[in-house]
């Protein structure tokens, strides 16, 4: 069945008004379409809304076609690509990053979730069955990021040719009836409606904000009756115009740059490197696995792409304010160090706080520092059990100190040792014995240790924490009323260990070092452009006032009247100015005063 005229013309004014999947409620007001016909009656009498034979509808009802494999991948799809889809996937993969932060992960820290198994053997075991000690590189994980990636790619990839083709579009036809818009204006001129098509064009053109289209309508005889009647017009010069397309050019660049971040993210987490070492003054490291005290990596990691320089640290400096306002509050930290490339070429630099170290693409930061003395442990014959430089982890701001010694069984039949206390750069002692360190730099410093001995697992090739003596199944020493012996050993110094166990010796020199922490990750550089790009496309998408702007102009009794209409995608304040600028812009207007306020458009032409 043909449409009707009036269908017709409600079928064109609503084509256009639905660019860029912009919703329902920015298409224009339409006409009241015409009565559809009557249900035509069948003799089958199975279909929805048809009869039978005797007029009467069919007993079983209507019946549904079945949706079948096709269907239901296509529906599948159609959901998976929907923005609602997209922003739930997000959440969820914001809501999966929650155990990478909270449970220990076996690429960063092994120890840390053997431990985690020890402490807890039951739910341990189901939480690494699930992958939450390798969260980022778990089936789970990576089955949102993909899904999360395709769902943007099939919401993009429509919008972005949708919005390709209205960009070479025409502005939208200028509806029939301007009385249901937000925002009207109308007025009556001595100029021609060629010269008022003309001079709102131009306006409108001005700036090239918007996409303006002059137009013709032929004369229209009156139709209908009634409150839906529309009357009589002659001929009529229309100007319709459009601006806003960068609103969803922006929203487009937003996604479009959130699809970039993500992949980059994902890029980059597959090629990265970590690596952490502690340093003492004097001594080095080369850039190589085997050198780093922890090494982290991505997926796709190659160990030739280290690039194999060494650096060492020369010196370490650290300055402290000693003034009573702010008493031990640290002021600078320099590193000191030596790079030498690969073809031997060597380069004094220098590594601070927040001033990273770049080599090769790499950054070096400096991450932490403390004291490092040199112990000596002879055992009971005479035998050095053990020597080399301690590092000890400062807890509080005038760094005191904790660190630990083991000591392996040298000679046949003796017990291991376990060395356990605190460096005190500037010690204190009181008269009931208890030390603690009264400031930041080694002006008085003292060693105070506690001895256990036994089995300290040092045999059983089990990794174990450095900075961590497991005392549970050792013996302590202890004096006769059963206090721990406390060793207090100075610099220079050469103290008995207790019950026979030895001698210790603390070197004179207090050398520094510094926790050094390289970083290589090929996607920052990307990560910030993607990001900037996101935020820029989300700016435009915000403040860019989607709006059109219609005009229609005749002549009635020597004189042409003119009306405006506007509308825009949801709340505009702006849109009635807009309108009455254009208003304004007719030459020897007089402002209806029924629909335009005068002093309105005098100050719009201003």
């Amino acid at each position: 069945m043909s449409e009707t005229p009036r269908t017709q013309r409600a079928t064109d004014a609503r084509r256009p008004y639905r660019p860029e999947g912009i919703d329902d409620a920015f298409a224009a007001p339409e006409e009241a379409p015409a009565e559809r016909p009557a249900p035509v009656a069948t003799a089958a009498g199975t279909g929805p809304g048809d009869t039978g034979a005797d007029g009467q509808r069919a007993a079983d009802g209507p019946s549904l076609p079945a949706l079948g494999w096709r269907g239901t991948l296509r529906w599948t799809w159609r959901q998976l690509t929907s923005m609602r889809v997209a922003l739930l996937l997000l959440m969820l993969l914001a809501v999966a990053a929650v155990p990478g932060s909270i449970l220990p992960q076996r690429s960063q820290d092994a120890g840390a979730v053997i431990e985690y198994l020890g402490d807890h053997p039951t739910s341990g075991e189901w939480l690494d069955r699930l992958g939450f000690f390798d969260v980022y590189t778990s089936p789970w994980f990576s089955a949102i990021y993909l899904l999360l990636m395709v769902s943007l790619v099939g919401c993009i990839v429509p919008r972005t040719i949708a919005h390709a083709r209205n960009l070479r579009g025409r502005p939208p036809r200028t509806p029939a009836r301007f009385g249901r818009f937000p925002a009207t204006a109308a007025g009556t001129t001595t100029a021609s409606p060629d010269d008022v098509a003309a001079a709102v064009a131009a306006h409108l053109r001005r700036g090239r904000t918007f996409r303006v289209d002059v137009g013709e309508e032929a004369a229209r005889p009156a139709r209908g009756s009634g409150p839906r009647a529309v009357p009589a017009r002659p001929a009529t010069r229309t100007v319709a115009a459009e601006r806003g397309y960068l609103r969803e050019t922006g929203n487009l660049v937003f996604h479009l740059a959130l699809l970039g971040l993500i992949v980059v993210v994902a890029l980059g987490q597959l090629f990265h490197y970590r690596g952490q070492a502690i340093v003492t003054e004097g001594r080095g490291f080369a850039n190589a696995v085997v050198d780093y005290d922890t090494f982290d990596k991505g997926a796709w990691f190659q160990p030739s792409a280290l690039s194999p320089f060494s650096l060492t640290l020369d010196d370490f400096s650290s300055e402290f304010a000693s003034d009573t306002v702010a008493f031990a509050q640290a002021r600078d930290f320099t590193a000191f160090v030596t790079v030498t490339e690969p073809d031997g070429s060597a380069s004094q630099e220098t590594i601070k706080v927040n001033h990273p170290l770049s080599v090769d693409g790499a950054k070096v930061y400096l991450q932490g520092n403390g004291f490092a003395p040199e112990i000596t442990v002879h055992d009971a014959q005479g035998a050095v059990a053990f020597e080399g430089r301690v590092p000890f982890l400062p807890e509080d701001s005038m760094y005191t100190s904790r660190g630990v010694v083991k000591v392996p069984d040298v000679s046949a039949g003796l017990e291991q040792v376990g060395l356990v206390g605190y460096f005190l750069p500037t010690a204190v002692v009181d008269a009931e014995g208890n030390a603690r360190s009264v400031f930041p730099q080694p002006t008085d410093p003292l060693l105070v240790l506690e001895v256990y001995r036994g089995d300290l697992g040092l045999d059983e090739g089990v990794p174990q924490n450095v900075y961590r003596l497991d005392t549970a199944s050792l013996t302590p020493s202890v004096e006769d009323d059963g206090e721990r012996v406390k060793v207090l050993v100075r610099p220079g110094e050469t103290v008995d260990l207790p019950d026979g166990l030895g001698t210790i010796t603390v070197g004179e020199d207090m050398p520094r070092y510094v926790a050094l922490d390289l970083r290589y990750d090929p996607s920052l550089a990307w990560v910030l452009t993607f990001a900037l790009v996101a935020l820029a496309g989300l700016a435009v998408s915000l403040f860019t006032p989607r709006r059109r702007v219609w005009l229609r102009a005749w002549e009635d009794e020597g004189r042409t009247v003119v009306e405006l209409a506007g509308l825009a995608r949801g709340d505009d304040a702006g849109l009635q100015g807009e309108v009455d600028r254009a208003l304004a812009a007719v030459p020897a207007l007089v402002p209806d005063a029924g629909t335009a306020d005068s002093t309105k458009v005098q100050e719009a032409s201003r």
